[in-house]
């Protein structure tokens, strides 16, 4: 065979590939931030028409989401986007807060002057997304800014886990800032360039109280949605 025959027949595959990784990408972000809701159906035919391509990489690319939990296959073997663990949501939270301290902890510690310069071009990018009133904006530039920070403190299992705690909890973060009618207080800025300042100053101490307010005011605020406002009243 040569070269140019080889080249050819690679063609194909490095084509399915990139297919693959397309529908997998557009679908996890839409899964993500709630275009398709919980629940949603997944039709394999439908995604083949959407994506002009065969079902072949449509069906690899679902089962990378199904191994993500991110959809789910039914006894039926109808597919949908899996629902969110609503009762098991406390695990989620410990592991949050616990990462939110761990990182900034870690950073205050271990951080370089890069690692200050990349922090505060994500805080701007995060504040220009609130002046904006972009949520799915505000989610990603968040993550940004946080991972920039867990980068900083130079442990890439904690950095590995973190980053996975912020991009599962996107879905939950999505019903947040509708929370606040995607209009996040300002005070949410103001929370991130005081923990720039105290990374900065080298304040372990500091550093660790701050994230883990942040952070709990975070998981009090998605509990309250959760809270049922109307009660039952009976007179006795």
């Amino acid at each position: 065979m040569t070269d140019k025959d080889s080249d050819a027949s690679s063609a194909p595959e490095r084509k399915r590939g990139s297919g693959v990784k397309m529908v997998y990408d557009l679908l996890r972000d839409e899964i993500l931030d709630l275009v398709l809701p919980p629940g949603s159906p997944i039709d394999e035919v439908q995604l083949a028409e959407r994506f002009k391509m065969s079902r072949t990489p449509i069906r690899e690319a679902l089962v990378r989401l199904a191994g993500e939990g991110l959809i789910a296959t039914l006894p039926n073997r109808s597919t949908m986007v899996s629902n969110i663990d609503f009762l098991n949501l406390h695990t989620f939270f410990d592991a949050l807060v616990l990462m939110y301290r761990v990182t900034t902890r870690l950073a205050a510690e271990h951080h370089r002057q890069e690692d200050l310069e990349v922090i505060r071009a994500r805080q701007a990018e995060f504040a220009a997304a609130v002046q904006a009133q972009d949520a799915l904006a505000m989610i990603a530039t968040n993550a940004a800014f946080h991972s920039a920070i867990a980068e900083a403190g130079r442990n890439p299992y904690f950095t590995g886990l973190f980053n996975r705690l912020l991009d599962e909890g996107r879905r939950i973060l999505r019903l947040y800032y509708q929370s606040y009618d995607d209009r996040l207080p300002q005070r949410f800025v103001d929370e991130h360039e005081d923990m720039i300042a105290v990374i900065a100053a080298r304040d372990v101490e500091a550093a660790d109280r701050l994230a883990r307010t942040h952070a709990e005011q975070i998981v009090e605020q998605i509990q309250k949605l959760f809270a049922r406002k109307d009660r039952l009243e009976i007179a006795l």
